[in-house]
């Protein structure tokens, strides 16, 4: 009963959040609000259990003292500093934790997608090697676009920016479209398979 309690229920609202789309009655609206607002409280609690596990490991590797346990002490004084700083002066403008949030937090962030910028390049080089014919055509495809969308391509040919936009709104947009229809075909059937109790691996292990 222990697995089969949580399957019932996972069946039970998963069947309901399906056929309440096709059911225009106040009752069900009223149900699926709901619903819908238990999913925002079950999701806090979620929250509270990660902040708890982020301090489990956090501390056992700083009391461990493994490798790069001071990264891991850095971690756990951000955290508790940030949740002390925002309970005791609050989150209005011109607050500590406004402060910190501004000024360590987004430099921080900005710096990681930045570097996201190099692996980009990396990757972009790599396919676009003209190996093969497909290679070729993405290359220059890619070529294209690009030109397109800046003031040297119209000023190369006044061409080039109607040609980008036509790969865009075509070729492009067509895969995208498939992308996007084997994306919602997956997600059909993998949220099949959790209703119908084939995909149990939420449970955890037996």
């Amino acid at each position: 009963m222990r697995r089969q309690l949580p399957i019932i229920v996972c069946f039970g609202f998963g069947a309901f959040m399906l056929i309440q789309f096709f059911i225009p009655k106040r009752s069900f609206i009223f149900a699926y609000e709901n619903v819908l607002d238990w999913m925002q409280i079950i999701y806090v609690f979620t929250l509270l259990v990660g902040v708890a596990n982020y301090i489990k490991i956090n501390s056992k590797k700083v009391s461990d003292k493994a490798k790069g346990w001071g990264y891991n002490l850095i971690a756990l004084l951000g955290l508790f500093s940030m949740v002390i700083l925002g309970f005791a002066k609050g989150t209005d403008q011109g607050s500590p934790f406004l402060w910190m949030f501004n000024n360590l937090q987004v430099p921080m962030q900005s710096t990681m997608f930045s570097l996201l910028a190099f692996f980009v390049a990396s990757a972009a080089y790599r396919g676009f090697r003209a190996r093969t014919k497909e290679a070729t055509i993405l290359l220059l495809s890619a070529g294209i676009v690009m030109l397109g969308r800046v003031p040297i391509g119209e000023m190369i040919h006044s061409s080039v920016p109607d040609l980008a936009n036509w790969i865009l709104n075509f070729p492009s947009m067509a895969a995208r479209r498939g992308i996007l229809i084997g994306i919602g075909l997956g997600t059909i059937s993998t949220s099949l398979r959790i209703i119908l109790g084939i995909e149990r691996t939420y449970l955890g292990r037996e």
